[in-house]
Parts: C-alpha cells; structure tokens; sequence
C-alpha cells in the first residue's frame, strides 16, 4: 500500500510516496517560502500563494499515483511567521487538507527518525529557517535543540557579503550551548547538505543513490565554503553538482555547515537521504 508525505520547508517543498515502509521517490519544488521573513517576521503574500500551489500539484500527483491523500507537515517558516495561519489556511482551501505545524523539537525528534533509523549518533538538520542539532546516545535522545538560522535567513540577513555572514552564524550558534560532537556518528540531513553532497561528488545529474552516505569533512567544507563565496551566483550555476535553485543560498550554507562542525569538534558528517520525511511517518505510526 502507498502513502505519502508533503513536507513544507522554508527553502522547498518536498513530495515522498512510500510502499511498505520504502522510500519510492520524492519530489522537489523550490518555492522559498521563508523569503523576506528575517526582516519583517511574516510570510510574504506572493509566497503563500506559490508554496500553497506547489502544495497543491503534489497532493494531487500523489492521488494520481495511488498514493492517497497525502500528510502534510510544515516546520520553521511556518510556526515563526506571525502569518503562519494564512499558509495553513490556503493550504486547506486550495486542497481540503490540514497542514500538520511541528514544533522544533519534534522536527528535530523526525529528522533524527528518519536518518538514524533507531541507532545511536546524531544529525544536523540545515533547513531554510532553522537548523536543528539531535544526538541520541544509549538510545536516548541526550541533545535536542532548534535555533531559528538557515540558508534563506542567512541570505535574507547577509547576501553574499563574508563578514556579515561569519556575523550572524556566530551568533547564532552560540545558541547551541556548550555542544561536544567530537565522539557521535552525526549525519547532515536536507536540501544543504545533501546539495553539497552532489558539488563534491560533481555530479551530472543528480543521483540520490550516489549522494546517500557521502562523507563531507570540516576541511573540505572550509574549502568549498571560500571557494563558494570567491564566486558570483551566476558562476555557482556553471559548477557541476550545482542545484541553480540554490545557487545564491548555498555559499552561507556551507559556511553555516562548516562553522557548526568547527565549533564542536565534529571532523565529518555523513550525508543522508532519508530525513524528517521518512521520520515523520515513522514517529506517526503510518508505517506498518
């Protein structure tokens, strides 16, 4: 039997369809909901309306292919935005569905779900407006927080200048406490991470089963953060591995991302595949 899940992220909107508890496929629509939202706190009209539509189109590709009705989850955009009921509600308007607002925890609690899959380690989850760090150890989850920083506030709040960048990321990661990654297995989940996945394998095409379990070090991430950064957007899009939807994002990202790993003693992460999509039907019981 299929089922599938709709998750809406400040950055993209995501499609899964699975089948006895696999993942079949996903699918992606960069809508950048989250948009403008650093600045004045609120969902911007014109992007309601375009990840409501996107929204929309994969409710009914899933019905199309069999795979029902879909859940639908919205995270960090959605819950801080002052208008986040307007999305919920064009969302039920447009398709009769009711969009499922996680909190930070339990999309932390998804994620981890999802990449972990029960095992011990942990996952850095770089999303659009948050990024969420969750370590399990024995079992139990002994490390769990969201702060509100991602790649579109980061480029809302810096563009592309370095100083502002390295501003706003220390920042905002001092949040994070006083965080020891140095002995966890931890695993980069999202649009980020696995992105940056496909520019150090350079790949032609993207191919999911290549990016899966690809190991991305602090140094390279240093590297590829100067490198990403000596360049205009327009030149990012020529690099091969290059998602052109990302392009202007990407470069605070891999800065947000090396800085993290920096700053806790994480030599490397793990990229994987399967995220808070897979995690949230598992944490849901929807899979038998």
């Amino acid at each position: 039997m299929k089922i599938s899940a709709i998750d809406v992220g400040s950055n993209s909107v995501r499609l899964m369809v699975m089948a006895d508890g696999k993942t079949l496929y996903k699918q992606l629509e960069t809508t950048r909901l989250a948009e403008g939202l650093a600045a004045s706190g609120s969902l911007k009209p014109e992007a309601i309306e375009r990840t409501a539509r996107a929204v929309q189109m994969f409710a009914a590709a899933a019905e199309l292919n069999g795979a029902g009705t879909p859940y639908v989850f919205a995270t960090a955009a959605v819950r801080s935005a002052a208008n986040g009921a307007d999305f919920v509600a064009r969302v039920k308007q447009l398709t009769g569905i009711a969009v499922d607002v996680i909190g930070g925890e339990q999309e932390a609690a998804c994620g981890i779900a999802g990449a972990l899959r029960g095992r011990d380690g942990g996952i850095i989850d770089l999303g659009g407006a948050s990024t969420e760090i969750t370590v399990r150890k024995g079992g139990k989850t002994i490390y769990s927080k969201s702060v509100n920083i991602g790649t579109v506030r980061l480029f809302d709040a810096a563009g592309q200048n370095r100083g502002a960048l390295e501003e706003v990321i220390a920042k905002n990661i001092a949040e994070y406490g006083n965080l020891d990654l140095s002995s966890a297995d931890m695993y980069g989940v999202g649009g980020t991470a696995t992105s940056l996945a496909a520019l150090h394998h350079g790949l032609d095409k993207y191919d999911p089963k290549v990016v899966d379990g690809t190991a991305l070090t602090a140094e390279w991430l240093g590297r590829e953060a100067d490198l990403l950064l000596s360049l205009t957007v327009e030149q990012r899009k020529q690099l091969k591995g290059m998602d052109i939807r990302r392009a202007d994002v990407i470069a605070g990202g891999c800065l947000l991302l090396y800085r993290i790993l920096t700053a806790f003693g994480c030599k490397k992460i793990t990229v994987s595949e399967s995220d808070n999509l897979e995690g949230y039907v598992i944490l849901k019981g929807l899979t038998k």
